[in-house]
């Protein structure tokens, strides 16, 4: 029996860890599973590796990507442009490898709506508290920004009924052991076989 690849949507609000829980579950890599870079326009963090974490480019070349359709969405989100390349994850789906996107609410919701048989694994912090604690000691916003990410927050998660999974990132290893859960289970959906 074979399949079609899957695509398994990682997101949820800033500063959650929706990064870090990706890169536990690509420290042990899933058999058949790739990580989807995304494109930006913000500047890349100390740390952050071109390629690895995001392709980074300008506002202009991002639009371009926009007008010639190579997006399968994008979005603008805290005025900075993020978008997922069409080719790579439509591509990759047609020859049944499985293709993990870590991205914004605002993306993931439009990428249901273009591949609506998706996987949507919405990931919550603790508390708002705790989210706030996150976004300040990850020291990569400035006050202002962590302000207006909060402010966002009920908003976000309005969107929960949208997904089919939520997942509480309270302990990391744990968190990333439930979404990995997730994708063997969904691995072995009778519907999903041809």
């Amino acid at each position: 029996m074979s399949r079609k690849g899957i695509l398994f949507v990682i997101s949820g609000p800033s500063g959650v860890g929706k990064g870090t829980l990706r890169g536990k579950l690509m420290e042990t890599p899933c058999e058949d599973l790739i990580y989807s870079v995304s494109t930006t326009t913000r500047q890349p963090r100390l740390g952050e590796i071109e390629g690895r974490d995001y392709f980074f480019t300008d506002a202009d070349t991002f639009k371009s990507l926009i007008a010639s359709g190579e997006l399968l969405e994008w979005a603008v989100v805290y005025n900075n442009y993020y978008g997922t390349p069409k080719k790579f994850v439509l591509d990759n789906l047609e020859k049944g490898t499985d293709v993990l996107l870590e991205i914004d609410i605002q993306g993931a919701l439009k990428i249901k709506n273009v591949i609506p048989d998706g996987v949507f694994i919405f990931v919550l912090p603790p508390s708002v508290e705790e989210l706030g604690k996150r976004l300040n000691a990850r020291g990569k916003d400035s006050q202002l920004e962590i302000e207006r990410r909060l402010a966002c927050y009920d908003e976000e998660i309005a969107h929960l009924d949208k997904y089919d999974y939520m997942v509480v990132n309270d302990n990391i290893l744990e968190a990333a052991e439930k979404i990995r859960a997730i994708i063997t289970a969904e691995r072995c959906r009778v519907r999903r076989m041809q």
